[in-house]
């Protein structure tokens, strides 16, 4: 091993995953979301559903593109999401003039479910905002930081230099 490249505690960096406790984090708390939507009575509902339906509600029918955009995903997730949405019959096609254009628009179940869910979000955001007062130094200040830095040396770069480093044997 190459003491230079390998962490200060000998650990090799195949037995290592950095941010795994950060998506175990996050995870945890969307699954504590899930179970308020349980308890409430709201089994079909999952996080990932919720800013959708909250857009759809609060700007009406939208095409998946324009949901995309809104939300910041790509056109694929959003289909997905869509799909989801559909099958648990939260959404349904909205009228339109243009036949080229399929929009979506809320089911009347999710027009009931919209006031619990945006007293969830607004929920959820107070408590991530509670939680960051608590610590030195807030989570989303640290993704803004790291988007900075990526701003200035994007992340494939950094990683095409290092997986060279470790086709040379230089990383382990």
């Amino acid at each position: 091993m190459n003491d230079t490249v390998t962490p200060a505690n000998g650990q090799d960096l195949l037995d290592s995953s950095r941010w795994r406790p950060l998506w175990q984090m996050l995870q945890a708390m969307d699954q504590d979301i899930a179970a308020l939507y349980a308890q409430a009575g709201m089994a079909e509902i999952r996080p990932r559903l919720v800013g959708p339906l909250i857009q759809l509600g609060r700007h009406g029918p939208m095409t998946i593109q324009e949901l995309a955009t809104r939300i910041e995903v790509t056109h694929s997730a959003m289909s997905q999401t869509a799909a989801a949405l559909r099958k648990a019959d939260l959404v349904a096609d909205a009228e339109t003039t243009d036949r080229r254009t399929r929009r979506i628009r809320l089911s009347a179940r999710a027009r009931e479910l919209l006031p619990f869910l945006e007293a969830e979000w607004r929920a959820t955001e107070a408590t991530v905002r509670d939680l960051e007062r608590e610590i030195p130094y807030p989570l989303s200040q640290v993704v803004q930081d790291i988007l900075v830095a990526l701003a200035r040396r994007p992340f494939r770069e950094r990683l095409q230099d290092n997986l060279a480093k470790a086709l040379d044997g230089h990383l382990e």
